[in-house]
């Protein structure tokens, strides 16, 4: 069944101190899976603007500060309510942008708000100043708001990682200034301003814009934490940008998240090999936490690749996201396409074996937009810039291996270490996965399917500095303040 998505084009502005504000001209958003149709258009921020948002930020801050923590959970309940309300809007909105599937667009929605009302949960208590009684006297350590927070979101789960740092920084004390993505800005736009709608002037800010407007965010000095999800090689110029100010910073980057399936992996399990399918192809494989390489121990490697071809058949139909029988949408942009598409055919020219997955269920609009096929990729070198290199598109290779320490070699090796999966009996899984450097490891399952936002989420080495989710991702917005009040001024070692 094909759900009629609504065709009015969206108009949104940068909101700047609780009030819209015109720009000069704006660039237009198009529909993933129909590029000739216009979703809406968004503004060109410029960098005066970006400026004029982080001072409004920096003046609520002064009072938004002292607010209590009681009154802050208050107003982000009345905004998760608003949220909820307005689901199907945004959602349809979303996923007109985006390209992801009406289910997917929701899972993301549901995901953001199981996040905030976590916050809320746990703001209190994560929050509260702890005193401790001890022999020289007493100290006490309190969790003060760290000031104006520039946060910048990507195209893939725009609302879900808008949310996971506007959430927490407002319930620490914080305002901020967010920039989504110009590759979907829409949807993540309503959702900040239905937040905002509960909160005081400049408590939150949004603009739009590339490069100069995230400079502007990232180097201006009433700016004291960035929070940023995005790409290895953004970062790295936003830590050039904020060197100058020693900003704070919680980094999300890339990753090449590893799936490793042990001997004793039951190929047999369709449900396992149905959540590897969906832990490689969910929101067409755009994910920075999803399976982006497979290794599989040679004893079961030839029937592992037969069961996966099987369930990826099943579960794979690529079509329009409005229509409830596709499970995977167009790619986002035409940019991404074709890098993607450019490392499956450097793989073939390399000798690799190319199977396509899945069922087009619609020709025609699979030639129009920009759909990609998901794809497997076989007898690749570990090496290949398919196995290597971030592909965030819907494709997959699938390696040998002979002994834990060759997988873990080679899992390790890379620069990334974001999240990954081990699959077989718990007790070898967890075994390996001990040896993993990673930030989160999943036994028997993978990517959002093992998401908890109970506890922190984040990376090693390149994929990432800091923690989101859990009561980390709360208190990283915040500055430890420790107050000492010795029991005696005269200390003994210090003559008179």
């Amino acid at each position: 069944m094909t759900i009629q998505a609504n065709q009015e084009k969206v108009t949104v502005e940068a909101f700047i101190n609780g009030q819209h504000i015109k720009s000069l001209s704006q660039l237009a958003k198009e529909n993933p899976a129909n590029p000739s149709e216009i979703v809406g258009y968004f503004p060109v921020t410029t960098k005066e603007q970006a400026a004029t948002a982080i001072e409004a930020a920096a003046g609520a801050f002064k009072t938004w500060k002292q607010s209590s923590v009681e009154e802050r959970i208050i107003r982000m309940r009345k905004a998760i309510e608003k949220i909820r309300a307005a689901e199907n809007d945004i959602v349809h909105l979303l996923s007109r942008e985006h390209g992801k599937p009406l289910y997917d667009a929701h899972g993301e929605i549901f995901v953001s708000l199981m996040w905030m009302e976590f916050a809320c949960n746990e703001a209190t208590s994560v929050l509260a100043e702890e005193i401790h009684e001890h022999d020289h006297g007493k100290t006490i350590v309190s969790y003060d708001p760290i000031g104006v927070v520039a946060a910048i979101s990507p195209w893939n789960y725009p609302i879900a990682l808008s949310t996971i740092k506007i959430a927490p920084a407002l319930l620490a004390g914080n305002t901020i200034v967010l920039k989504p993505s110009p590759y979907a800005p829409l949807a993540a736009a309503k959702v900040a301003e239905i937040i905002a709608s509960e909160f005081p002037a400049g408590v939150i800010n949004v603009v739009y814009g590339d490069a100069d407007v995230g400079v502007e965010l990232t180097s201006h000095p009433l700016v004291t934490k960035i929070a940023f999800t995005g790409g290895t090689a953004t970062a790295k110029h936003i830590i050039k940008a904020a060197s100058e100010t020693i900003k704070d910073m919680t980094l999300e980057l890339g990753g090449n998240d590893a799936a490793i399936f042990l001997e004793s992996f039951d190929v047999h399990d369709e449900r396992a090999m149905r959540r590897i399918v969906i832990s490689n192809f969910l929101t067409t494989g755009q994910i920075c936490m999803i399976a982006k390489r497979v290794y599989v121990h040679r004893s079961i490697y030839d029937a592992f690749v037969e069961k996966y071809i099987e369930a990826a058949n099943r579960w794979i139909r690529i079509g329009d996201p409005f229509d409830s029988n596709t499970t995977i949408g167009p790619v986002n942009n035409l940019k991404q396409r074709d890098y993607v598409q450019g490392l499956v055919e450097d793989a073939q020219k390399r000798g690799a074996k190319v199977i396509p997955l899945g069922q087009i269920l619609d020709q025609k609009l699979f030639e129009q937009g920009y759909y990609l096929q998901p794809t497997l990729v076989l007898d690749c070198d570990v090496h290949d810039p398919i196995v290597v290199e971030e592909q965030f598109g819907p494709t997959v290779p699938i390696l040998p291996f002979d002994d834990e320490d060759q997988v873990v070699r080679l899992h390790n090796e890379s620069i990334y270490g974001l999240t990954s999966s081990v699959w077989g009996k718990e007790e070898d899984a967890i075994s390996l996965a001990r040896q993993l450097e990673a930030g989160t490891t999943m036994i028997n399952t993978a990517a959002v399917q093992g998401l908890d936002v109970r506890f922190p989420f984040g990376g090693f080495k390149q994929s990432g500095i800091g923690r989101e989710y859990g009561a980390e991702g709360i208190r990283t917005y915040t500055e430890k303040h420790v107050i000492n009040v010795p029991n005696m001024l005269d200390l003994p070692y210090i003559p008179e």
